[in-house]
């Protein structure tokens, strides 16, 4: 099980330095694991005696001058007025605040923790598959689960899923994707799934005009009350059940109306957004989780920022999903991804998190967490803390780090420790 430890104070420790003796032996001994966890207790012990007599674990960054009068401070603003930028360093990343969203027995949003989900690549209609699938990703930290609803056959599977994952496994959240002019399907899925994710850029098919040379306000406001009409059913279907929405815009599939009125930028994902969300609110439904995806890392940064802006000046506190799209695979994958998620979470922006990439999906989940945990966002794993080593190590600090990792992977997670979780140390000096 994974568990989250926002609330422990202290991370007890073990140090292994560079010049220290008989290193090899200590982690080569048959009771190295029993050893590491007595020597973290003890090494526990003496740094909290020792932050007695330490500064605080703060810090004050100073920005750039300012000017002499006062600015105001935005709503979810990271740093005081005097343009200090607030540094805690005891593990807690501040968050922007949101309302929290209930999909199945998970709650996105208000202060819980960030939620990791994926999405299998099997076909709706494969039900054995799709349930052996999402098990396997539930069990391997997974904790919502997508699966793509293109016609009404599929979302008809959906319901024969969801009885079977209750029969075989247990109930788990599921979000249904609903592509291109998807109002009826939307409505038949949404009995069987616990959130529904929309394109707004799809969800109301228009066809592109190739002779079109503008967007005259009337074009524009005739298509909005179209997609009002369009998403209505859904919303007050949803409202009703007392389910969630995911309103989802891509990069890559704005409507031919916001590329005319706002190009391809972030400006046009946001208010694509915001349309939506405004047809929301006029019905009174607000389980909400917004998303900005792009597989260009500076547009989808962009994007978030944007969006999370103006939520904040419209008073509107609606959870983000945060994803680079279209990832790719391997090493670059996982850069793009880290980047991308990580950055906006540092800024405090994000409430759950996919990492997309052209893999198994199962490979996407340990990419999550050590996201979150390189943030101090979620402890689900043993840290480990070892320096590249220079002409100074005495030792090989690589295959130490190998053997410290393999005498002590059982103690993630672990809630028998009295301060959390242990996080090991390899390195070569204090």
């Amino acid at each position: 099980m994974f568990m989250n430890n926002q609330t422990c104070s202290f991370v007890p420790t073990v140090v292994l330095r560079g010049g220290a003796a008989g290193v090899s032996k200590f982690v080569s001994s048959p009771d190295a694991g029993a050893r590491v966890k007595h020597l973290a207790v003890t090494e526990g012990v003496r740094r909290q005696r020792s932050l007695k007599t330490r500064p605080p674990l703060y810090a004050k960054v100073v920005g750039p001058a300012r000017p002499s009068a006062p600015t105001p401070k935005p709503k979810n603003a990271l740093s005081d007025q005097s343009g200090v930028v607030n540094l805690d360093l005891t593990g807690s990343m501040p968050r922007r605040k949101t309302r929290a969203v209930r999909v199945g027995d998970v709650y996105i949003g208000g202060g819980n923790p960030v939620v990791v989900q994926s999405m299998i690549n099997e076909d709706t209609l494969d039900i054995d598959g799709c349930v052996s699938s999402i098990r396997s990703l539930h069990e391997a930290g997974c904790e919502i689960v997508r699966l793509t609803v293109p016609s009404m056959a599929h979302a008809h599977a959906v319901e024969f899923i969801k009885q079977r994952l209750r029969e075989t496994y247990r109930d788990v959240p599921l979000v249904a994707d609903v592509h291109h002019n998807g109002m009826n399907i939307a409505l038949e899925v949404a009995k069987h799934v616990d959130k529904v994710r929309i394109n707004p850029g799809l969800y109301v098919f228009e066809k592109p005009d190739p002779n079109r040379t503008e967007y005259t306000k009337a074009d524009f406001e005739a298509a909005a009350r179209k997609l009002k009409e369009t998403l209505k059913p859904l919303i007050l279907s949803l409202r009703e059940q007392n389910k969630a929405m995911r309103i989802g815009v891509n990069h890559g599939s704005l409507s031919e109306r916001m590329l005319f009125t706002y190009g391809d930028t972030p400006e046009g994902m946001v208010e694509s957004a915001l349309e939506c969300i405004r047809v929301c609110r006029e019905l009174d439904f607000h389980n909400l989780v917004i998303s900005m995806k792009a597989s260009k890392v500076p547009v989808m940064m962009a994007a978030y920022r944007l969006l999370a802006k103006r939520l904040d000046e419209e008073g509107m506190d609606y959870p983000i999903h945060l994803g680079v799209t279209e990832a790719g695979d391997g090493e670059y994958g996982r850069i793009k991804s880290s980047i991308g998620i990580g950055g906006l979470l540092a800024e405090g922006i994000g409430d759950t998190i996919r990492v997309s990439l052209t893999e198994d999906p199962i490979k996407e989940i340990p990419v999550c967490y050590g996201i979150l945990q390189a943030l101090g966002l979620r402890r689900t794993m043993v840290e480990y803390v070892a320096c590249p080593s220079c002409g100074r190590t005495l030792f090989n600090i690589e295959q130490v780090l190998h053997k410290v990792r393999d005498a002590t992977k059982h103690m993630p997670g672990t809630e028998h420790c009295s301060h959390g979780l242990y996080r090991q140390w390899a390195r070569r000096d204090g």
